[in-house]
């Protein structure tokens, strides 16, 4: 083949490659101008279809339709509306009622919902005491039937069953655990569900007063909140049944009414339901029930009159000054807020009207009904005022949703009247929008200094205001006072839990506005009062907190690590996998915030100890996706290290960098890499010109690489790696180091396994390792021979692995290789090769086309050539035809390609190829077409005309 390998001129082939420049004139068109939409109309004559006619219309937008689709008037949806009027007419009132649902909504996403807090509540109020419920039993009673009218019958019935709730018809289930408690509500939200769908609507009803009734019992009173949270679920549950209910009777002709509906749209029928709703509701003995189902279906008035809801709200409010237990009204006060704010969020003043009857009331907390209370069930003072702060909270959030400031000003002077409760005081703060709280700080720390101690802790108190000057910022001349007095009682806090809550809270304001020095000093501060009796190891989650916000407001690190205690901090993480997800914090900072590449030795130092830290944290058991993690973080490290032009430093980094993270492949690939950069860099500033010193610092580089690779684990990276740092070694003009990586790479071939890991999943080998060898292949081109190991060496050496290779018996990835082979036997054949390496002698260079190397190149395809057709033979059963065409045209077109089709005998064996590859029918028809319209083509070209003879001599046969 070689014999007669075609001669390449490779300037002239790539001329004949380039595509033509033909000049564009764009006239008019500009893909920013406005675009044109052509509708096509197609409009039937026939019923059948027989006859139709299409007309065409061209409208022009000026408006990008990207934008325009926005508000629903881009060009595609106005055709489609204007062709369909029932279309339009739907989008048009969806429109309407989404416009009018938005202007009558108050309560927008900036609201937090109550579904938010739910889950705080039940996690934070819990109890290891027993306790007691009563379950709904049901009753036959009411059955029988008497004499009279059919209506007074029904009623009559009705109300003995409510009168039956209290009249034996329960059951009560003592010395319940918590769970146990939960598990029963759940019970009974779903036999409310139940009952309801089985029509028994009364039953529903008797369960939602009996489970509101449970809301009278204070036995048990630290699980009050949650049991709150249980028992409204099902409320809940019961307002929006009954409203559903209703508003289904609603529908005419399917159609039900808007969100926006009037009273006067609700027919007859749905009106009479829902007074009788209301009416069974009034019936109600107890006030603690009656007023809770009643709130549970406030929305229901919708369907009787306008002004319903804005009449029974303050009804509602007085009722429940009926209320005795202030935990219990307070929580009573706090769910008609929330369904207040559910159903009208614009009444505002009757939710004001509900929190200022509770501030009438608030001396009863103080008074001796409940301090006998507290004295029973043994409850202290501080822990029975935390069980106010959910109900109060929420009251107060309603309230102060788009207050006006106005109104933060009454509260401060009524709290002042209360004696500036701190409970109070914190729900106010926790309220109120957070500039508001922060244009006042002066006025609130003052009150905060005249509050009792003795029920709500000060710290919590500054706690609180702290969390608003995290989000907003008090004016610039008392931010320094402010700090010095919150930090003032929060250093004098002995409980470090207390302490550390703070000062977490705190380290964000002084961070936002303080320089270097402020933030050290609290962190001195926080490292004296967590380091004894190893408080620290009880605080990790705030500490870590503190580290956040720390690097969050301080992303120089150059400043960050000239903060004096940052470092001690530090120390405080004990616990391993605490102080590795705290370094992976800090190193996730540093890559994102790091513009520039650095050499402060500070910078340095301290970010190899975090490295160090994360590295040594790997073990066996640590997953693969936390090593791939750990190994980005310190390879973005590594990357933005740069000594400048100090190479021989920069060296020195990353040996210094392979002793200290030899466990994580990934880093010492990445190392690998950057060495054979620097090397790279240094030829770079050389210009190729290497002085002796250069010269010795290139091979060094070359010498770090060599003795890494074979650390590495995965066989394909080390293949890769020699492969990429012997062409590196060749561009410096180091040969025998080159030869020396390719002679490695050669002898690790045939311990290439069969299967390898991919992604976690195992996949054959021979791809990886085709494409390895074909690259290998390149390269072989511009080495040159040793002088001391004979011609090719590298590539007889190369050939033999391939050859002792346990190749897959169903692979023809041998012979696809050895097709490769002939590419590269082809191009050392010619006279000039089509590249070479800068200052490198290649072997046309070498051997100037001596006629002993190309009879060695030829010996070589020999023997290639003779074992593809002896393959070739061995496909010749039933099962293997299909790979012998696939094979045949492959060896065809590198003939066509790299052969001198003027030798007759080379000629005859691309002609027989061609007929194998077609000759049981598995060829391609497309592929053999395309083919030989290549052929012709060339022979068009310059010396190619002999192409024509070979077109005539290859016939396309059909796979008949």
């Amino acid at each position: 083949l070689l014999r007669h390998a075609r001669s390449r001129n490779y300037v002239s082939e790539s001329e004949v490659c380039k595509l033509e420049s033909v000049p564009l004139d764009f006239g008019d068109y500009h893909p920013l101008k406005p675009i044109t939409v052509t509708e096509s109309k197609t409009k039937k004559m026939n019923r059948k279809g027989s006859t139709s006619s299409t007309s065409s219309s061209s409208s022009s937008s000026m408006m990008d339709p990207l934008s325009s689709v926005l508000d629903g008037t881009d060009p595609l949806s106005l055709f489609a509306a204007a062709a369909d009027p029932v279309t339009t007419a739907a989008a048009t009132d969806g429109t309407r009622r989404k416009r009018d649902k938005d202007e009558s909504s108050a309560v927008g996403s900036d609201f937090e919902p109550w579904s938010s807090k739910r889950g705080e509540i039940l996690a934070r109020y819990t109890t290891t005491e027993k306790l007691s419920i009563n379950l709904y039993m049901g009753s036959e009673k009411g059955k029988a039937t008497t004499t009279g009218s059919a209506v007074s019958e029904k009623v009559r019935t009705r109300l003995e069953e409510l009168d039956d709730l209290e009249e034996g018809s329960q059951k009560e289930l003592l010395n319940l655990t918590q769970q146990d408690y939960m598990n029963r509500i759940e019970e009974l939200n779903q036999s409310l569900k139940d009952a309801w769908s089985s029509d028994q609507k009364v039953k529903a009803l008797k369960i939602v007063i009996q489970c509101s009734k449970l809301l009278s019992d204070t036995t048990v009173i630290q699980f009050y909140p949650s049991k709150f949270v249980l028992i409204t679920d099902i409320l809940d549950t019961f307002g929006k049944l009954v409203y559903e209910r209703i508003l289904s009777m609603c529908m005419d002709n399917r159609v039900s009414l808007p969100d926006n509906f009037s009273p006067e749209s609700v027919n007859d029928t749905a009106k009479e339901t829902c007074l009788n709703w209301f009416f069974k509701i009034a019936s109600i003995r107890e006030l603690i029930p009656r007023f809770y189902v009643e709130a549970a279906i406030l929305k229901c008035n919708k369907f009787l009159s306008k002004t319903g809801i804005s009449e029974c709200l303050p009804r509602l409010t007085s009722m429940i000054r009926g209320i005795g237990d202030p935990l219990v009204a307070v929580y009573a006060r706090a769910y008609l807020c929330r369904v207040g704010m559910e159903v009208a969020p614009q009444l505002k003043e009757s939710l004001n009207k509900n929190f200022f009857d509770f501030l009438l009331t608030f001396k009863q907390i103080h008074g001796d009904t409940v301090q006998n209370q507290l004295v029973v069930q043994c409850v202290e003072i501080p822990l029975y005022l935390t069980l106010y702060s959910p109900a109060i909270d929420w009251i107060l959030q309603c309230i102060a949703y788009h207050a006006p400031e106005v109104l933060l000003t009454e509260m401060m002077e009524r709290c002042k009247k209360l004696g500036n409760n701190a409970l109070l005081l914190n729900s106010v703060m926790s309220a109120f929008r957070a500039e508001f709280i922060a244009a006042r700080s002066m006025d609130f720390i003052a009150m905060i200094k005249e509050c009792d101690e003795s029920g709500f802790p000060k710290h919590l108190l500054f706690r609180s205001l702290g969390l608003n000057l995290a989000l907003a910022d008090p004016p610039e001349n008392d931010r320094l006072q402010i700090l010095n007095e919150a930090w003032k009682v929060i250093t004098k806090l002995k409980n470090p839990q207390d302490y550390i809550n703070c000062a977490e809270v705190w380290v964000e304001y002084t961070c936002r506005h303080f320089t270097k020095r402020e933030v050290n000093t609290v962190l001195a501060d926080v490292i004296k009062h967590m380091t004894p009796d190893r408080a620290f190891e009880d605080a990790y989650p705030q500490l870590q907190s503190i580290i956040q916000k720390v690097i969050t407001y301080i992303y120089d690190f150059a400043l960050l690590f000239s903060v004096e205690k940052f470092l001690p901090f530090l120390d405080m993480f004990q616990k391993e996998s605490v102080r590795v997800e705290v370094c992976k914090c800090i190193m996730e900072s540093f890559i994102k915030h790091q513009q520039e590449s650095t050499k402060d030795p500070v910078i340095l130092n301290a970010l190899l100890h975090i490295c160090k830290t994360m590295h040594d944290s790997v073990n066996a058991l640590t997953l693969e996706d936390e090593k791939r993690m750990l190994a980005a973080l310190i390879n973005g490290f590594i990357k933005m290290v740069s000594f400048g032009r100090d190479f021989e430093q920069q060296l020195s980094f990353y040996v210094e960098a392979r002793s200290m993270f030899c466990n994580l492949e990934p880093v010492l690939v990445q190392l690998i890499h950057s060495v054979n950069q620097l090397a790279m860099e240094t030829r770079k500033v050389m210009k190729g010109n290497h002085s002796r010193k250069t010269a010795a610092f290139v091979r060094a580089c070359v010498a770090f690489c060599f003795i890494t690779i074979p650390s590495l684990s995965s066989i394909f990276t080390r293949l890769n790696l020699y492969l990429h740092s012997g062409q590196v070694a060749l561009a410096n003009q180091c040969l025998s180091q080159a030869d020396a990586f390719f002679k490695a790479a050669v002898s690790l071939v045939p311990d290439v396994p069969k299967m390898i890991s991919v992604d976690g999943k195992m996949r054959p080998s021979d791809a990886f390792l085709l494409e390895f060898l074909c690259n290998f292949f390149s390269t072989l081109l511009v080495v040159p021979d040793h002088p001391e190991q004979g011609v090719l060496f590298l590539v007889r050496g190369l050939l033999n692995v391939i050859q002792d290779y346990t190749w897959e018996d169903n692979s023809d990835d041998k012979i696809r290789i050895y097709t490769n082979v002939l590419h590269l036997l082809s191009a050392m054949t010619q006279e000039a090769y089509i590249y070479h390496v800068d200052k490198v002698d290649s072997n046309d260079a070498l051997y100037g086309g001596d006629s002993k190397f190309l009879a060695e190149i030829n010996k070589l395809s020999e023997t290639v050539v003779s074992q593809i057709l002896d393959h070739l033979k061995t496909l010749g059963k039933e099962e293997t035809l299909k790979r012998q065409s696939q094979l045949a045209l492959y060896f065809f077109n590198t003939i066509l390609a790299h052969g001198d089709l003027r030798n007759n005998r080379l000629n005859q064996l691309s002609v027989n190829l061609w007929n194998l590859a077609q000759k049981h029918g598995f060829a391609d028809t497309k592929t053999m077409v395309k083919t030989l319209e290549h052929i012709k083509r060339r022979s068009k070209q310059p010396e190619m005309s002999h192409f024509t003879d070979l077109a005539l001599r290859l016939p396309l046969q059909s796979r008949t």
